[in-house]
């Protein structure tokens, strides 16, 4: 990895878009990061560096950006990668859990025999806004039994005060706007 790409760099990776999905919101883009080798790689060497002393054993990532990151992450600590989804999904018996959005709610699942208990788990997504879907999943990962033992984003908007809702994780983000 090369020294050039510290978090702070990286941040020039992120394009807005304006008005995405939306009028009057600014989308923050990681298509760009996503397709610079260095740029991703750094980001998922970073994020597992953040937690290489936690003894993970699973890393959970949120459908569907976390997908990328969360995979590459498992991969680089030999650890297995969980996928959270969307109901309806997954193919085999799965626990749910249902949570709040800004206007109605939603429901994450995970395949049941995915999280066994006393089990140590770290979740990743790309982007942390309200904090409502991460704290969804670290219950869900409660709930089975499972120990979160730091939760890494690549984007944080602290604007929304999302980490509040994540109070007593360990939290990184490794680019904040």
């Amino acid at each position: 990895m090369s020294a050039t790409l510290n978090p702070e760099r990286l941040k020039n990776f992120i394009r807005d878009i304006p008005d995405f999905p939306k009028k009057g919101i600014v989308f923050k883009d990681i298509t760009p990061l996503l397709k610079d080798p260095e740029a991703f790689h750094a980001s998922v060497t970073l994020l597992a560096e953040s937690f290489a002393t936690r003894g993970i054993e699973q890393v959970v990532g949120i459908e569907s950006r976390g997908f990328i990151f969360a995979a590459a992450v498992a991969y680089q600590m030999k650890a297995g990668f969980i996928p959270v989804r969307k109901k309806g999904k997954l193919p085999s018996v799965t626990e749910r859990i249902s949570y709040q959005l800004e206007y109605g709610e939603d429901v994450l699942e995970v395949h049941r025999d995915s999280i066994e208990k006393g089990m140590t788990v770290l979740l990743i997504d790309d982007l942390l806004a309200t904090g409502g879907t991460a704290s969804a999943v670290c219950e869900l990962v409660k709930k089975m039994g499972g120990h979160v033992a730091g939760i890494g984003f690549l984007v944080e908007l602290s604007f929304l005060h999302g980490r509040e809702k994540l109070k007593g994780h360990d939290l990184r983000a490794l680019i904040t706007f």
